[in-house]
């Protein structure tokens, strides 16, 4: 008995020399709610005006919102409204309507015949003239309105021509000569979930799907007859408790969606399926470039490593492959991408072959001619704009740019022979474009974590003739208390690969104490979640730290798919365990620069992938990682979205010599296989109605657990979906790490045991 008391007593005794309290009123004058205010009128957005290369914005300068007017073409900026107190009374006088003129906040400006000497505006239904060389705001004439927005296409259920008509009924296709008023039934398959109509309806046309090519009529069906379904229980229904069924393909499954292209000629009153089918269960997508002669789709196979482009020709009904490319373990599925130019007579193909992203010019036929974008370490992102005049393009790049951060986004121009490639937008951040309408000029805007944004403006033709317009002012954000978080760089666990996050600490960290430490996690593969541009309070990781602790928000290998493929494949055929190790790693090598970060106190979370990386840190790890909360985490990657877990962790193909026919399997390992490892406090959080991650995932863990009898917290939001984000959740996950983290209290891990 004296025994077990004395080590009951070594047991508490080691906490309280770690407990600290909690500063809840610097977590909330620091958050990004409170701290927003600070930069009202500071951040600015410039506005191109049409048809020319000026642009406005607005921004508070002296305590006045104030308006500017740049010519991108050498850079001059001029104030735009004279006398702000006169504007308003002149205002005032024409609508009847008062506003500030301190805080002045117009929009929906016009410029007539690039006049950049006077505006117009609409308001309160009075036209008004403002000349900006006098300062005299008057009611003018009547002028027509700029239409906004993207123009809306009706779905074309007539030819052009209007000789024929599709129609549909119930699950089928008719078609109507319009000379004749003749209606043909034209499919006779059609079923629910594979259907040639968009709702099962009466005799109508606007219920056919697809779209006419001259006599030509399209469809591209997705079969979903064979998809499994899930159901979720809506346990806040008015009356009752309602469930939701839908179909959801998961990794392994033998049926998956299914797809079919379905043409049809109506003035020989022929249609048919056509040969699109070259990959059991193949994914098809059809490019967005239609004309009635040609269409082009892309299919991929269902383990995404095997891609082809196809010509459908129109007139004939047939198909012709003109690229095709393996690209081992899988593509990147987030930068892919390709341009069809000039009609079809050239196509531009994004490409891993070197091991990075690169764009390479091909012809109709589907020759290659040559390679386009350059440079070893370059990653080629998204395509800006095609300059089919002269022979060039401008596109997104990372990684090319030495000792600066990879994982930041530049912007270059190179000509389609691959012979010229030039930087747009230099500066040491991640950066924004924004074209002129005739693309000949562009406003580049760009940010640190640690830099709140620059904008310049440049000329396309000559870069090096750029201006720099505006400076963002952080300097009433500092004078509240902000401090920019520390940007870091380590050595990942081989001691080779450069990692690069982000490092919050207090604001009056005190360089001679210990701070528990907290790791915010998301492991990709298909997007970074690592704040690169300006934001305040990323993900609330800044409140968080100024409750007494270092937060930091770092990548691991095969976390992104910026950073070639070697980078982004790392966690194939491992995609439970691969970031794990970096985590840890990178902790303790943080440890090692920052004396003030405790070991002994770290906490880890994260939501969805983060969720599920949380968990397994907390389980492979179970005596490094201390306290977890795990949020809408995909902790059984066996019944999470099929596409993810077979692209990232692999796919076993099979295919029988005798029936020749394919089948695949899928093996995940989960996170309730570790169930007995836990020692640490872990929070699993789930909305209940998350079609995205569905919450049996977070109940098959917490049954592993529970089986392995072990200790943990749970906590469920009814009603909620994937997104839990509110006041709520935050704080909940700040109390989760303040009482275990932060001021610990022992308890028994083994609830069976009492140990």
């Amino acid at each position: 008995m004296k025994q077990l008391l004395t080590c009951v007593f070594i047991s508490l005794s080691s906490f309280p020399a770690f407990a600290q309290e909690a500063n809840w009123d610097s977590a909330e004058r620091l958050s990004e709610d409170s701290l927003s205010q600070y930069l009202k009128g500071v951040l600015f957005y410039p506005n191109w005006i049409k048809e020319s290369h000026h642009f406005y914005y607005d921004v508070c300068h002296g305590g006045v919102n104030r308006y500017y007017l740049v010519n991108a073409e050498n850079g001059e900026k001029k104030e735009m409204i004279k006398d702000y107190g006169q504007f308003v009374r002149q205002y005032l006088q024409i609508t009847g309507d008062t506003l500030d003129a301190k805080d002045l906040n117009i929009y929906g400006f016009q410029f007539r015949q690039n006049d950049f000497n006077r505006f117009y505006l609409k308001k309160k239904d009075k036209n008004m003239m403002y000349d900006m060389k006098t300062g005299t705001l008057s009611e003018t004439e009547p002028f027509e309105e700029e239409r906004q927005g993207a123009p809306v296409f009706p779905k074309s259920y007539h030819t052009k021509d209007s000789l024929f008509t599709m129609m549909g009924c119930e699950h089928d296709l008719y078609v109507r000569d319009n000379r004749t008023g003749t209606v043909k039934r034209i499919t006779f398959d059609g079923k629910e979930d594979a259907a040639y109509t968009y709702r099962n309806s009466p005799d109508t046309t606007t219920c056919a799907n697809g779209f006419w090519l001259g006599h030509k009529y399209i469809y591209l069906m997705q079969d979903m007859r064979g998809v499994k379904e899930m159901s979720l229980i809506h346990s806040l229904g008015k009356s009752r408790p309602v469930t939701e069924t839908f179909k959801m393909p998961m990794p392994g499954d033998s049926c998956v969606r299914q797809y079919h292209l379905y043409w049809y000629d109506a003035d020989r009153g022929e249609g048919r399926m056509l040969p699109i089918g070259k990959y059991p269960d193949q994914t098809v997508k059809m490019d967005f470039f239609r004309s009635p002669t040609a269409l082009y789709i892309t299919r991929r196979n269902r383990k995404a490593d095997k891609t082809d482009l196809c010509r459908i020709n129109v007139e004939e009904g047939t198909v012709t492959e003109l690229i095709s490319e393996e690209c081992k373990p899988h593509f990147n599925l987030t930068l892919f991408n390709y341009q069809i130019v000039e009609q079809g007579k050239y196509f531009i193909w994004w490409s891993e072959r070197t091991g990075r992203g690169n764009y390479y010019l091909y012809d109709r036929n589907g020759k290659l001619l040559n390679r386009i974008t350059q440079g070893d370490s370059l990653v080629a992102g998204p395509i800006v704009h095609v300059d089919t005049v002269k022979r060039e393009i401008i596109f997104a790049g990372y990684g090319l740019e030495k000792g600066i951060n990879p994982y930041y986004t530049f912007y270059y121009k190179a000509k389609w022979n691959g012979k010229k490639q030039v930087l747009l937008t230099p500066g040491d951040g991640n950066h924004e474009l924004s074209l002129s309408e005739d693309k000949k000029y562009a406003i580049d805007k760009y940010s640190r974590m640690d830099m709140p944004p620059v904008v310049s403006v440049l000329s396309i033709e000559k870069p090096k003739n750029r201006h720099e317009v505006e400076r963002t002012d952080d300097s009433p954000l500092r004078q509240a208390g902000w401090k920019a978080p520390t940007l870091v760089s380590v050595k990942a666990a081989d001691g080779e690969t450069d990692l690069y996050g982000v490092m919050y600490t207090p604001s009056n960290l005190d360089p001679t104490k210990k701070y528990p430490i907290i790791s915010n996690v998301y492991p990709g593969p298909q997007i970074d979640q690592i704040p690169r541009s300006f934001a305040l309070d990323d993900n609330g990781n800044q409140s968080l730290a100024e409750l007494g602790f270092v937060v930091i928000n770092m990548p691991s290998r095969g976390s992104s798919p910026w950073r070639g493929r070697d980078f982004y494949c790392y966690g194939y055929g491992n995609l439970r365990d691969y970031p794990l190790a970096d985590d840890k790693h990178t902790i303790e090598e943080l440890a090692k620069r920052y004396p003030f970060i405790d070991l002994d106190r770290v906490g880890i979370y994260g939501h969805s992938g983060g969720g599920f990386q949380t968990a397994a840190a907390m389980l492979t790890y179970p005596d490094f990682y201390k306290v977890g909360v795990a949020a809408s985490g995909n902790h059984d990657n066996n019944i999470y979205i099929q596409w993810w877990g077979e692209t990232f962790h692999g796919l076993e193909e099979k295919t029988d010599s005798t029936s020749g026919k394919t089948t695949f399997s899928a093996s995940i390992p989960t996170n309730a296989e570790l169930a007995g490892n836990l020692k640490g406090k872990l929070l699993l959080i789930t909305g209940d109605v998350d079609k995205n991650v569905p919450p049996s995932s977070t109940y098959r863990l917490a049954d592993a657990l529970i089986k392995a009898g072990k200790r943990f917290d749970m906590f469920v939001f009814p009603g909620k979906d994937h997104g839990l984000t509110s006041p709520y959740y935050t704080n909940l996950i700040r109390y989760y790490f303040v009482e275990n983290l932060l001021k610990p209290s022992p308890r028994h891990i083994d609830i069976i045991h009492h140990k």
